[in-house]
């Protein structure tokens, strides 16, 4: 359970973070109710159209005005938000105050930034990338300015890896914006991975050496990517158009450009929680499978199917001795009459033909040519076959044989009887 503030520590908790969020506004709208208290501060309503803000001048601040506060008036104030804790209300603190509308300056920054345009130093193509996780930093200020202090503090912070090279310049006055130039030519020969280049909040005289043409030729022609770091988030100058990106303030750049340590290590832990949470849900449903497999393997398996294939061959074993007994019985019953017909029929036949080898004995031996053999009688044969004399003719070759010898012989005359 949350803990329970006070009034005055809410409002205390209130006022650090609007005058830490809010260090530094310029605002624009119609002063109205101005009092002018006897300890000389000033106290007012700045408004427009839709809304209204309370505004206090403290007399130090009030004793350097140019102008006179009067009701009506169109002003710009510049100061910082802060909270009147006793009443909860929140007013802006207001360092200076200038009437609205456009100056000299202002007009020689339109016409500068409607050139640069049309050269196309403002072009997105024109803009580089910047790594992810830099090396090198070189920084382009005042090496006694507080912005130099701010961006080596955040670099400490978020990323103590990174190396800083500080190249000292002036960052106001009529010499800065050349002295800037030669920096920033410098800084592209050290191989960075980037440059920061700006300074802190200041009046629109003490930023306009980032104005400067020089300047905007110099970031234009950086091989290395340039971060455009000067004033306050509501300060723009023609660097932030030229440079490869802005930041609103130096510190601010150098948070734009590292990454948070500690997000990466809070990144890094939660992509360690979960890969491991998806690990372990993955060995968790391979388990899963690995015990369906398993079970799948036993039910499917070899031994299974051994097992299942070995029932079945005792089953088909069992009726295979079943049916070869019940046909063997039917045989046994029918093997008898079968027997008694087959000794009838071998009989049968064994007295036929030992009645056709009777006959064909009894052939053979009335023609065998030794049975026939008479004294003058001869058989005629051609070609190892026995023919008749009448098949022959004269010049045919024949032979004439007994049961003793050949004669080979030729038909010489034919005589009829």
């Amino acid at each position: 359970m949350a803990s329970t503030l006070s009034v005055s520590g809410l409002n205390e908790q209130i006022k650090t973070l609007l005058e830490t969020t809010f260090e530094f506004v310029s605002v624009e709208g119609e002063l109205s109710r101005i009092t002018n208290h006897n300890s000389g501060h000033i106290y007012f309503t700045l408004k427009d159209a839709d809304s209204s803000i309370k505004c206090v001048m403290f007399r130090g601040n009030a004793a350097r005005l140019k102008f006179a506060l009067t009701e009506g008036a169109h002003v710009v104030i510049h100061g910082a938000l802060s909270l009147y804790k006793p009443r909860g209300e929140y007013q802006i603190n207001c360092v200076s105050a200038e009437p609205y509308g456009q100056g000299a300056l202002a007009v020689a920054f339109e016409q500068l930034k409607k050139k640069l345009e049309e050269k196309g130093y403002f072009d997105l193509s024109h803009k580089k990338m910047f790594s992810k996780f830099p090396k090198t930093i070189v920084l382009v200020t005042s090496a006694t300015g507080a912005a130099l202090q701010d961006m080596q503090r955040v670099a400490s912070q978020r990323w103590p890896l990174v190396k800083l090279i500080v190249i000292d310049v002036l960052v106001q006055g009529t010499q800065a914006a050349e002295m800037i130039a030669n920096g920033l030519r410098y800084s592209d020969s050290l191989n960075a991975d980037a440059i920061i280049v700006g300074r802190g909040g200041g009046s629109i005289e003490d930023l306009w050496p980032f104005n400067e043409e020089v300047v905007a030729d110099a970031l234009y022609a950086l091989k290395t990517p340039v971060v455009s770091a000067v004033g306050h988030e509501i300060d723009w100058v023609i660097s932030d158009y030229v440079a490869d990106m802005r930041a609103p303030t130096p510190s601010a750049a150098m948070q734009m450009l590292l990454p948070d340590r500690n997000e990466l290590i809070q990144s890094i832990d939660e992509m360690r929680y979960g890969a491991y949470g998806m690990i372990m849900q993955r060995l968790e449903r391979k388990k899963e499978q690995l015990v369906n497999m398993q079970e799948s393997f036993k039910r499917h398996g070899v031994e299974h199917r051994l097992e299942v294939q070995s029932e079945l061959v005792k089953e088909l074993r069992e009726r295979l001795n079943r049916q070869m007994t019940q046909h063997l019985e039917q045989n046994r019953r029918e093997i008898v009459p079968l027997m008694e017909r087959f000794t009838q029929s071998i009989e049968s036949t064994m007295r036929q033909k030992q009645f056709m080898i009777s006959q064909l004995e009894q052939g053979f031996n009335a023609n065998h040519p030794k049975n026939k053999n008479k004294s003058g009688f001869a058989q005629i044969a051609r070609d190892g076959k026995v023919i008749d004399l009448d098949a022959l003719g004269v010049g045919d070759r024949f032979d004439a044989m007994n049961d003793k010898r050949v004669i080979r012989a030729e038909v010489v005359e034919i005589v009829s009887i």
